[in-house]
């Protein structure tokens, strides 16, 4: 019988470690929290000090009982939840449900789930760190009172089912700041005047980019500034006035953080922040791999630290040596510059077995666990490799009063390239090819042609999920393991809506905001919130007692509700009205929004029930029948694009149907990216999109 009990979240996780530890072990897993606020009210007694009140959680009775029964068969009890703030909670909730005397409570922690990492943690078992606790329980209580005190404000003046947070309300009104900028940009003309050289013994020209005059760069705001430089240009002798050779080298990223992984995983994978932390988990936790078992393939993934432990740092370099050579290998170590302090308990996101490459985990793992262990594992290996070093030469060429510029640089040392070259490549106006280091102050050269371009500035953009992320990170909003909800829940709720990656707020977004910001304006200040965390923080470090600063939030939060009640006026969202007629009885349908997207619905409810499904149209002509193509989705949720009358027309396609028709077939064309590509594969005609 074994001996020993221990006790981890999940039962992927259980598996894997059970695997390491052999029979004096038991492990068994809790699936997640066992105690909470009970949902059916705040469950905070603010006449008794703040005292959270904890129930089991509905469902959670069998398997604490199962667990209890485990408990009594064994001598030690190891909790072995996750190695932040939470899981110390769990754990914490656990030895209360269970009935753990204080002094049998033993705590590990690990940062990568690996059988030397599980047993060295085992022997530096620990009591539980109720500072951690603490800082989570606060969390909690805090979330808890904004949620529960607000959101029925939003049900009576805006519309039930909505909901205020702590770092969700921030969240949105970030995004809604956002739009505010780009609604009140006001486009400025500006113009390029890039411009064709030759050079005598030269076969081609190469181009240059106007850059002003000999005391400075000039902008170009005008028509009339062009034609003034044009014209002084047009006839003049042109001469290269300085030439510089010199090197560049490109640094590899740092490892990953929570915040990195999701923001890159967004650009190179198109993984929402969702997506991306459950696939990590499921990575961390375990996977079978053929020829190692089951095992933790990447380390913990909650994490704001690029710290990396000495031992992972030195068999990241063997590898580099062995597979590229010693040039390869860094001689020193980069670190992240952050003027905040770093939650620095856990190492950044990396692979626990260099050794098992990508190529080898492949046949053993799904196509977007793939991609992801691909993409930590390089950026890993990378961040222990040499530079990239670049020959760089630049030449300043002047005539007619004016200046221009050309820049040209090559690879001579790929570094880290050879392992990993990241998503978003560096803007560069650089003459492609290495003639510029030929060039010299007596080169014969001329102009051969102007190209003035006319532009204008281009607003902000929108947030997407990943620059989001990167925002909350750099304002100090949230931490590691609340980005991800953040981001789900605002567009749960949806006060936002994601198309082409971008975020949008929608009317009831825009309404939530307003009344945040009128009644609450502390609570959405991002100044506050990032106060907050620091707040929390402190609680960890055992710096201020956690009651505290409840005690000095929670009379603050009446007094603005109290307000609140009194000064808003109600707002009235409207739904969207749609062109469809309900036949049962006559009444205009509205656009609804359900558990499975938008339905239309008759206003008459509850004396008409009628609803149908609402097909958002693209504003294109079905080509078989000139009906409307609309939006579909298969069985499975895939999106494409068909024709209204769907019964009778067979038109579909997985592309979006530009309108436009194909001049050799007269098939519909399709948009796929900056082209037009038509939907006869035998046809096979391809067009550049005028977008």
């Amino acid at each position: 019988m074994a001996k020993n009990l221990l006790i981890v979240e999940s039962p992927s996780k259980a598996k894997t470690i059970k695997k390491f530890l052999g029979a004096n072990y038991e492990v068994i897993a809790s699936n997640g929290h066992v105690r909470d606020i009970p949902k059916s009210q705040m469950g905070i007694d603010v006449d008794n000090d703040y005292e959270p009140k904890y129930i089991t959680i509905r469902g959670k009775g069998d398997v604490l009982a199962k667990m209890r029964k485990e408990v009594k068969k064994a001598d030690k009890i190891y909790l072995a939840t996750d190695p932040d703030r939470e899981g110390e909670a769990i754990s914490w909730h656990l030895a209360e449900a269970l009935k753990i005397p204080e002094n049998e409570v033993k705590r590990i922690t690990f940062n990568e789930v690996t059988k030397n990492a599980v047993r060295n943690s085992i022997k530096e078992a620990r009591g539980i760190d109720m500072n951690l606790v603490d800082a989570q329980q606060t969390r909690r209580i805090l979330d808890r009172m904004i949620g529960y005190r607000i959101s029925p404000l939003l049900w009576a003046k805006v519309k039930r089912g909505l909901s205020a947070g702590r770092v969700q309300s921030v969240a949105l009104r970030i995004i809604c700041d956002r739009e505010e900028e780009i609604n009140a940009f006001v486009p400025q003309e500006y113009w390029s005047l890039d411009a064709d050289f030759s050079v005598k013994g030269m076969k081609k020209p190469f181009r240059a980019k106007f850059y002003g005059t000999k005391e400075g760069k000039l902008t170009v705001s005008s028509e009339e500034e062009a034609q003034k430089i044009l014209s002084a240009v047009k006839n003049a002798k042109f001469k290269v006035s300085e030439i510089k050779t010199g090197e560049r080298k490109r640094q590899p990223a740092l490892p990953f953080t929570t915040s990195t992984l999701q923001q890159e995983a967004a650009k190179a994978l198109n993984f929402s922040t969702q997506k991306t932390m459950r696939l990590a988990q499921q990575l961390y936790e375990g996977v079978d791999v053929k020829g190692h078992g089951t095992i933790g393939l990447i380390s913990y993934l909650r994490t704001d630290s690029t710290r990396v432990s000495e031992e992972a740092d030195a068999a990241a370099k063997q590898f580099v040596e062995e597979t590229y050579g010693k040039a390869f290998v860094t001689e020193e170590e980069q670190k992240k510059a952050d003027k905040k302090k770093i939650q620095d308990a856990h190492e950044a996101i990396r692979p626990t077995y260099v050794s098992i490459t990508p190529a080898e985990a492949k046949d053993s793992l799904s196509r977007d666990l793939f991609r992801l262990y691909q993409l930590i594992w390089k950026r890993f290996i990378a961040s222990r490799m040499q530079a990239a070093k670049y020959e760089t030469a630049s030449v300043k060429i002047d005539g007619g009063g004016y200046r221009f510029t050309a820049t040209t640089s090559e690879l001579v040392f790929d570094g880290f390239l050879a392992v990993y070259c990241p998503e978003e490549e560096e803007e560069t106006d650089e003459v492609k090819g290495e003639f510029l280091k030929s060039l010299t102050k007596d080169s014969d050269i001329s102009m051969e042609e102007v190209f003035p371009l006319r532009h204008f500035t281009a607003p902000p953009a929108h947030y997407t999920e990943g620059s989001l992320v990167k925002t909350l990170e750099e304002l100090g909003i949230g931490r590691p393991s609340t980005y991800a909800p953040t981001v789900t829940t605002i567009l749960a709720r949806r006060y936002v809506v994601k198309e082409n990656k971008n975020l949008y707020v929608t009317e009831i977004g825009e309404a939530v905001n307003r009344i945040m910001k009128k009644a609450f304006c502390s609570i959405v200040d991002v100044s506050f919130t990032a106060n907050m965390e620091t707040l929390l923080d402190a609680v960890e470090s055992g710096d201020i007692y956690w009651k505290t600063i409840v005690r000095n939030f929670y009379p603050d939060l009446e007094e603005s509700l109290a307000n609140a009640e009194e000064q808003l006026e109600n707002i009235k969202i409207e739904d969207e009205v749609s062109e469809e007629v309900c036949e049962v009885c006559g009444r205009q349908m509205v656009v609804k929004y359900g558990p499975h997207g938008k339905f239309l619905a008759c206003p008459g409810f509850p004396e008409c029930r009628n609803t149908k499904p609402y097909l958002e149209k693209i504003g294109v002509s079905c080509p078989v029948c000139g009906k409307d193509v609309v939006v579909r989705k298969t069985k499975k949720g895939r999106r494409y694009y068909g024709c209204e009358a769907n019964q009778e027309c067979d038109f579909m396609a997985w592309q979006k149907p530009s309108g436009k028709k194909c001049p050799q077939c007269g098939g519909a064309l399709l948009e796929k990216g900056n082209k037009l590509v038509c939907n006869s594969e035998e046809c096979g005609y391809v067009e550049i999109s005028e977008k």
